[in-house]
């Protein structure tokens, strides 16, 4: 979009529809700041893995009023549509950012306008708990206002179907095809106050409650009263929810970060609320040390991520990745499930494509399925729906997320936190430790080493250059990583697989995305994704070794380390 076409859009925004201190502030950065009137207006806001995401402002390629009013209007008019002659209704929920309150008030005066019930929290809430919300009070859609871990000047719109699952192909489109028709004239703020129902309480109880029983599993409570646990919630939503779960369920000893446990939309003790991030757990880890505790918990603002961090063999505090938490809590899932003779064949785990293969490892070991899907947890839902005749166990991805049961249909970081505390207590009880159950699953069933390279370029600029790279990637298939051969290319916006070593080509059923990935002769796999969400492009790089016995586990993780490194050489991308 040129200068003069953006200049044309931003005037649109100087009309009667839009009040005046939306009119000031555009004609103040016309004259002062023509870089920021560029970055306002130059797209719209797009969805994206998690929905719509970006920075609060002025202008279509920003979160406000009328973003947000036009995208409810639009989701309005589909949902009368879609549900002819229906009583409608949405939940609502928002987290501890900025305007979020806000932002969940005006998007709850556009439903009740077009005549449709809301039920809105009357305070902060986990994101997993709208999901479980909207499917417990029957609603047709739900709307959660988060930016997950994303820097303070974001907020977002995550939008749920009545099966607790976000939206997914080719629904989202038919959507956004309605929204994008939609003129800010058309959207009707004025709120209709008798279908706006407050709620809190009631379905909190009911949201606790059925994270107990899904994460649950006849823990002793001698094993539960020997397990420190420190937790935090870094200044989010999961203060109101995780604390209580874990009291609930039997956990005596939870020491909580105290500086980090009021929400706070500027979370003032961390550079980013990413648990993903090892410095976000900084604080938690020093309690930790302190009074000797077994396991860290912490998660992201909107409590769907989790990070953890547990005791090594020297008695070190260290910090576990996404996929290792994963295989953790799906291995023990799988084994609860084979104990109690409930699998059968007619179950399934959840992964996706940048996630480690140690999942299909897993799944085949005990005999389930392991369906993997795009990124995101939406294709995770889309998989429970698509297949009812299989009980889904669990599943996850490697940026942190993990979903227990089929209750809540997004990653949930309240059950998780459970889950992990009751995989820490057992293995306690029995003289072991999380770490050491890791390294056991490493020699039943490979070692699996993962590594993500992400990079940030921001902006216009920034959206360009990692578009080049995957140009390039693609006009110049990489041939060799570490010296091993690539044999094999799956690229995801064409859905063909190529052999490099025989030319031929395989067609992939699974939806088209902006995803390349490599496996190479020795059984690396590396995945290049830009993000969905954020100004980011990603590299994941899995590398993986058999070992006999746990002695063998440093050696071994020294040469996949070297390896992880030479890869990144390789692909120019320290």
């Amino acid at each position: 979009m040129d200068k003069q076409q953006i200049f044309n859009k931003a005037n649109e925004w100087l009309t009667p529809v839009f009040d005046k201190a939306t009119q000031e502030t555009i004609k103040k950065m016309m004259t002062d700041s023509p870089k920021e009137l560029e970055e306002s207006f130059y797209k719209n806001l797009e969805f994206g893995t998690g929905g719509m995401r970006g920075v609060m402002g002025v202008g279509t390629n920003r979160i406000n009023k009328y973003t947000l009013g036009k995208n409810t209007q639009g989701l309005s008019d589909y949902m009368h549509r879609a549900f002819p002659g229906k009583d409608l209704s949405v939940a609502i929920a928002y987290d501890c950012r900025h305007n979020s309150d806000t932002l969940a008030k005006t998007v709850a005066d556009v439903f009740s306008a077009n005549g449709i019930k809301v039920y809105l929290f009357s305070e902060l809430r986990p994101t997993p708990e709208l999901s479980f919300a909207l499917k417990y009070l029957k609603c047709q859609a739900g709307i959660v206002l988060t930016a997950s871990h994303n820097p303070p000047e974001y907020n977002g719109y995550k939008v749920y179907w009545e099966d607790g699952g976000q939206l997914v192909p080719p629904q989202d489109g038919e959507i956004i095809k309605v929204i994008e028709a939609t003129e800010y004239s058309a959207i009707k703020f004025e709120a209709n106050s008798d279908l706006i129902e407050y709620i809190g309480h009631d379905v909190d109880e009911a949201f606790k409650k059925s994270s107990i029983e899904n994460a649950s599993f006849n823990t002793p409570q001698s094993a539960k009263d020997a397990l420190q646990i420190v937790f935090t919630s870094l200044h989010g939503t999961s203060i109101t929810a995780v604390p209580g779960v874990l009291e609930q369920a039997g956990y005596k000893n939870v020491h909580i970060v105290p500086e980090q446990a009021v929400p706070n939309g500027d979370f003032p003790t961390v550079k980013s609320p990413n648990p993903e991030e090892p410095e976000a757990l900084t604080m938690a880890l020093a309690l930790a040390d302190k009074l000797n505790a077994d396991i860290v918990v912490g998660t992201d603002p909107d409590c769907d991520r989790l990070g953890v961090a547990v005791r090594d063999n020297d008695g070190k505090m260290i910090l576990l990745n996404g996929n290792q938490t994963m295989v953790l809590m799906t291995h023990f899932l799988l084994e609860q499930w084979r104990k109690a003779g409930k699998i059968n064949g007619k179950q399934f785990v959840g992964s996706t494509i940048v996630s480690t293969p140690m999942m299909m490892e897993l799944a085949t070991a005990y005999g389930v399925e392991c369906k993997v899907g795009l990124t995101g947890f939406k294709w995770i839902a889309k998989m429970i729906k698509d297949f009812p005749e299989l009980q889904f166990i669990g599943g996850g991805e490697e940026s942190f997320g993990f979903m227990v049961g089929d209750a809540v249909r997004d990653k949930d970081a309240v059950a998780a936190t459970l889950l992990v505390c009751e995989i820490a207590a057992l293995a306690k009880a029995k003289g072991s430790s999380v770490y050491n159950e890791l390294l056991q699953m490493y020699v039943d069933f490979g070692f699996f080493k993962e590594y993500l390279v992400s990079l940030t370029k921001k902006g216009i600029e920034g959206l360009a250059e990692i578009n080049q790279m995957m140009v390039d990637l693609r006009e110049n298939p990489i041939k060799e990583l570490n010296g091993e051969r690539v044999i094999v290319v799956e690229d995801y916006k064409t859905s063909v697989a190529k052999n490099l070593l025989t030319g031929e080509e395989t067609t992939m059923d699974i939806p088209k995305s902006d995803v390349l990935i490599y496996y190479t002769e020795d059984g690396a796999k590396i995945a290049a994704r830009p993000s969905g969400t954020e100004p980011k492009i990603k590299f994941y790089i899995s590398v993986n070794a058999e070992i006999s016995n746990v002695g063998e586990f440093s050696e071994a993780e020294k040469q996949l380390d070297s390896k992880i490194k030479h890869i990144i050489s390789d692909l120019g991308i320290q």
